[in-house]
């Protein structure tokens, strides 16, 4: 992982990330249970890469005429009784939602979980306005009540044990320590039952926005976004513009490749479809919908010939699971809601210059590629990144320097095998001194940034050079 000295915040981040060896336990663990289930049910499915490949066509079509379909589908939403609100920023879709809540005279809100609005940062924003916000995902009640942000899009308290969260509800409740996920789930529940029945505001994402029909669809494993769309009288959906797909018929193709890639599932449990508020002969259901669709930096992706691709992403988390930077550091220490390989790539144009640092946070090993239910070239992406950053001399300039003129002159110490031999002779020398088990631990210069984060191993001396005409021995 390469990235400049200009970001201290990161690296002390990183710096605590790595020492903390129970953390990467219980990253370890619970990232290789996903991957270890999304293989064995990918395994039993041999549809799954013409499924991808649909995916994949389909959402790009979607990206490439994302214009048409975002107007469609306010046309069929308001068609269908749901106001419909374009918002061009994060600020500004919080102050539709807070002022929405201030004329409705709403109190109480219960959330199903949603990154776009931890994105917008609408939970203070309501906090302020005098709204009690109730996250009802367990992990995102889990992190709420520990006063933390999501370490993971997919599954919020990745970073946290069960000892954690028996501690944590044992402090805050006041109920007898266990560690027992069962009894744990039972006293998340009995806690979030009276808040499900006393709110007054749902607040929800989308997965996807169907413009044929103007129908919003949740995915989800809990039932509480079910709770939380159907039980307040008002409901607030706040989706990003490129959640919108063309039709119907589309859906199915998503549904085969989101649950498989990200939690090994054959499908999620409840597949939720909202289309309109309650008739007056229907006894459930909110009675206003409200759809904010999001841009906070969207159209920039999408001017993008290259970046556009990064639109795809469906948001399932796999590609978290599976990057060795992500399981080294966890989500915390990117400093943004989108970790791991596609919040490095969405974060910089959503959140500006400050985070134009995450693109270099990777291996590009390439692993997040194969793993993407729709082929997202993220290792491409990254790199197109990288080469924007020190193009435009924002954040890197005298690093980027050094690393082209470095590499300029490997290039050519390359073409003369001689003298990459003899160098690597002395380097063995030089460095076995200060090695430990095969291992050094601390390197000087331009290579102190490798040892900052991981040993480097000793390199073999090189095997003397052997003429085309030099018979093998046997």
């Amino acid at each position: 992982m390469a990235v400049s000295s200009s970001n201290p915040g990161f690296f002390a981040a990183i710096e605590t990330s790595i020492a903390d060896t129970e953390l990467r336990r219980k990253l370890a663990n619970a990232s290789g249970h996903h991957l270890e289930s999304a293989a064995s049910t990918r395994a039993e499915f041999p549809r799954y890469d013409e499924e991808r490949e649909a995916a994949r066509s389909l959402k790009t079509a979607a990206i490439g005429r994302l214009d048409e379909l975002l107007i469609e589908l306010r046309t069929r939403l308001e068609g269908n009784g749901c106001h419909v609100f374009f918002a061009d920023d994060a600020a500004a879709a919080r102050r539709y939602i807070v002022d929405l809540a201030r004329v409705r005279k709403l109190k109480r809100a219960v959330k199903g979980k949603s990154m776009t609005t931890e994105e917008i940062e609408l939970n203070p924003a309501l906090e302020k306005a005098g709204v009690e916000v109730v996250e009802t995902d367990l992990g995102e009640y889990i992190v709420q009540l520990r006063h933390e942000p999501p370490s993971h899009i997919l599954t919020p308290a990745i970073h946290l044990s069960k000892e954690d969260v028996g501690q944590l509800f044992h402090d805050r409740f006041g109920t007898a320590y266990t560690n027992e996920p069962e009894r744990l789930t039972a006293v998340a529940r009995d806690n979030l039952r009276a808040a499900f029945l006393s709110a007054d505001l749902g607040i929800t994402g989308v997965n996807f926005a169907i413009a044929e029909t103007g129908t919003l669809v949740l995915v989800e494993n809990e039932g509480n976004g079910r709770f939380s769309s159907t039980l307040p009288d008002t409901l607030v959906a706040v989706m990003g513009i490129e959640k919108v797909i063309a039709r119907l018929s589309d859906l199915s193709h998503f549904l085969e490749v989101l649950a498989r890639a990200g939690t090994g599932q054959k499908i999620t449990t409840y597949t939720n479809f909202i289309t309109r508020p309650r008739s007056h002969d229907e006894l459930d259901g909110p009675r206003e919908i409200h759809v904010v669709i999001l841009d906070n930096g969207r159209s920039r992706i999408l001017a993008d010939p290259v970046l556009r691709e990064a639109l795809n992403c469906l948001r399932c988390g796999a590609c978290l699971n599976v990057c060795p930077v992500y399981r080294s550091i966890g989500g915390h220490a990117y400093g943004y809601p989108y970790q791991g390989p596609i919040g490095s790539i969405i974060s910089p144009a959503l959140f500006g210059k400050a985070a134009g640092h995450l693109p270099f946070a990777s291996t590009l090993c390439g692993a997040c590629r194969e793993i993407c239910p729709v082929k997202i070239d993220i290792p491409k992406l990254l790199l197109h990144l990288r080469w924007k950053e020190n193009q435009n001399n924002l954040q890197w300039p005298r690093g980027a320097a050094k690393a082209r003129r470095g590499a300029a002159r490997f290039g050519r110490m390359a073409n003369h095998p001689r003298t990459i031999r003899a160098l690597s002779r002395i380097a063995v020398l030089i460095m076995r001194p200060f090695a430990h088990e095969g291992y050094v631990k601390w390197m000087p210069g331009p290579f102190r940034n490798w040892t900052l984060t991981r040993d480097f191993p000793v390199p073999k001396a090189p095997l003397k050079h052997r003429s085309a005409d030099q018979p093998q021995s046997n």
